[in-house]
């Protein structure tokens, strides 16, 4: 009976051990709809919006949606236009929006500071 009352406490380790290996955690609006194949932080994050700065294309995790820049308006859609089909978006340079949880990425994105990479000092 005394190896009954160890083996419960290290089963119970070893199974939390194995899920702590499974990846991130993910906090969404809505953390029923999985995240795209690309996408795949190392830590716990909320977020809603990536962006691609090559491509100016934002990806919404709340709508599962691509926004991007045509024709002088934003176009949302489930998937890329054919110019973007290919794209690898798993290598293609990420932006996690942090600070930013609203419905218009037009406002955002024109209030946005572009960023600009630092130059080493080599």
């Amino acid at each position: 009976m005394k190896t009954l009352r160890y083996i419960f406490p290290i089963a119970f380790l070893a199974i939390f051990l194995s899920l702590e290996g499974c990846g991130p955690v993910i906090i969404s609006s809505r953390p029923s709809h999985p995240t795209p194949p690309w996408f795949y932080p190392n830590r716990v994050i909320n977020v809603r919006y990536i962006y691609f700065p090559e491509l100016t294309v934002y990806y919404d995790i709340t709508l599962r949606s691509y926004l991007y820049f045509e024709n002088n308006r934003w176009i949302v859609a489930r998937s890329l236009p054919a110019r973007y089909r290919n794209v690898n978006l798993r290598r293609s340079r990420q932006e996690r929006i942090t600070d930013y949880y609203g419905d218009n990425i037009r406002d955002y994105h024109s209030a946005r500071k572009p960023r600009t990479r630092r130059k080493s000092k080599n």
